[in-house]
This record gives structure tokens, C-alpha cells and sequence, in this order.
């Protein structure tokens, strides 16, 4: 058998939200699959207790942790996407840094025609490369 590799998001409260503004700003997002806290459960009700999307073609899982954490995202770890052409990445990195932080501006930077580097209103980070 071969092993899956699936990327794994993990938030205290926000997952719903970050589930739908990421697969309303990729191709071929869509939610696969989610269930949530009921009343009498660990994580306050409604909130994620685990999701299934899909963002171009590549599956992601989410949750809202029932535990609160002295740790959250950081950018040592970050979802790279090569985007198509100058109005994609110029309209991703635009929305993702909307409420978040630029950590590197569109540029050259010697990395292809343009890269950006953002940490979006959630925290996740993101480098937006076209090549």
C-alpha cells in the first residue's frame, strides 16, 4: 500500500471560514465533506471537527481544535502554489493578504517572472510563485 500524504490545517475556531474563503479563491475548490460539534461535545457547537476540501486538485483536511494551544501556524511551513499567469497571482496575494501580512511584496526576487510571500487573515502562509 501506498501511504497518503494529506495536508492537515488546524484551527481554534476558524475553520469554517478559512474552509470557504480558500475554495472560493482556487479552481476546482470544493468541499468535500464536513462535520461539525453538537451540543454535549468537545468543541463548541457548530464549530469544525473535521473537513475535506480540495483546493486545484489537491485534497487538504481541517479542523477546529477542542483544545486550546500555546502554538499556532507559522511560515516555516507554507503552501506554494505557481499560479498561471500575472492576474492570478496578483489577485491570490492580494486576497490572501487581505487581514493578514505581506511577508515578502510581488517582486522578481530571482524567483521566476514574480513571487510573493503572504500570511493570511488565519495565519496559514502562502508563496505565490509565477514561473
Amino acid at each position: 500500500m501506498t501511504a497518503k500524504i494529506t495536508t492537515f490545517l488546524m484551527f481554534e475556531g476558524r475553520a469554517g471560514e478559512a474552509l470557504e474563503f480558500y475554495t472560493s479563491l482556487f479552481s476546482g475548490g470544493a468541499v468535500l465533506s464536513v462535520t461539525r460539534y453538537g451540543p454535549g461535545e468537545p468543541g463548541a457547537p457548530g464549530s469544525v471537527k473535521h473537513a475535506r476540501f480540495t483546493l486545484a486538485g489537491q485534497e487538504f483536511m481541517c479542523i477546529d481544535s477542542a483544545v486550546q494551544h500555546d502554538f499556532t501556524f507559522t511560515p516555516a511551513i507554507s503552501l506554494y502554489v505557481e499560479c498561471d499567469d500575472e492576474e492570478e497571482i496578483d489577485r491570490l496575494y492580494a486576497a490572501l493578504a487581505d487581514g493578514g501580512g505581506a511577508l515578502m511584496p510581488l517582486g522578481s526576487h530571482g524567483i521566476g517572472a514574480k513571487f510573493g510571500w503572504v500570511s493570511d487573515r488565519f495565519g496559514v502562509s502562502w508563496q505565490l510563485a509565477l514561473p
